[in-house]
């Protein structure tokens, strides 16, 4: 059954086949339609693109706070499904501190290890927040450099 959910631009409801389909403010129904964040790191909960399945944006979200909570739910399970960027808590263990090397990490998804081939993989976004892209494409967040324990630190200005 078709769960009906209303913006006031546009209308969104999840199909039989979990698929989102949007019905733009002229009535054109858009089936396969994915959010897609425009600042997924820096502003995460700002600027949420509707693309429909052949790549055009049909529907524009300014704020997925500001959605009804039924469509901000549909959504955010939508994102939750693709997105994959886990947030180190701690650095345990650096294997060398030349490149490559291996990195022993405590995410908030668990435990992990992840392989740093270069120095240029760490890129800061801001003053206390990095992106560290490992060797298999995964990107580790590191949301708040001083929120890290004393070790993870200095582990981690080996490499910047």
């Amino acid at each position: 059954m078709d769960r009906a959910m209303t913006n006031v631009n546009f209308q969104l409801h999840c199909d039989n086949f979990g698929r989102l389909v949007l019905t733009d403010a002229e009535g054109q129904r858009h089936e396969g339609v994915t959010p897609v964040r425009a600042f997924p790191i820096a502003a995460p909960d700002e600027g949420l693109s509707l693309i429909n399945f052949e790549g055009h944006e049909v529907g524009w979200v300014e704020r997925i706070a500001d959605l009804p909570p039924a469509i901000r739910d549909v959504i955010e399970s939508d994102l939750r499904s693709r997105d994959f960027v886990p947030e180190i808590a701690r650095i345990s263990e650096v294997s060398s501190f030349a490149c490559p090397s291996t990195w022993q990490v405590e995410t908030d998804r668990g435990a992990a290890e992840l392989r740093l081939k270069g120095e240029e993989d760490i890129r800061r976004l801001s003053q206390t927040r990095l992106l560290i892209a490992d060797a298999n494409g995964i990107q580790f967040l590191v949301r708040d450099l001083s929120k890290l324990d004393k070790q993870s630190r200095k582990l981690l200005d080996r490499f910047l």
